[in-house]
């Protein structure tokens, strides 16, 4: 499964038909907190294979909430899509990747596709 985290309904749209063209379990959050709530569950922290955020949450900032991420699911990959390439210093770690807006949706489903077969093939 694929989580989006987006707010935004239009962009949540545009980001949604992209990646079910080609993964058929992506499921949308608006806020980091519901992120973190329903990672909590145990079905879908196993069936979980990336996250997609913001750099900009309404209720959190996306660094804090990649590195609470970071902390309950370690080898989880995390894709932020921000708004400039100046903030990409905030996010490290192997398993993260920072992509700066505007991002055409198939240059996002390229991406996304690498991160959730590097996280199969880090599982393996």
């Amino acid at each position: 499964m694929i989580l989006l985290v987006e707010e935004d309904p239009l962009q949540a749209l545009v980001r949604l038909s992209a990646l079910r063209k080609r993964f058929p379990d992506v499921n949308r959050v608006a806020t980091a907190a519901e992120a973190l709530c329903l990672i909590e569950q145990p079905l879908v922290a196993r069936g979980l294979n990336l996250v997609i955020t913001g750099d900009h949450l309404p209720d959190l900032e996306g660094s804090v909430f990649v590195a609470e991420l970071e902390s309950r699911m370690p080898s989880l990959p995390v894709l932020v899509l921000g708004n400039s390439p100046a903030v990409a210093a905030r996010y490290s770690g192997s398993h993260v990747r920072f992509l700066a807006k505007p991002i055409a949706a198939e240059a996002m489903l390229h991406v996304a596709v690498q991160m959730v077969n590097w996280g199969a093939n880090k599982a393996a």
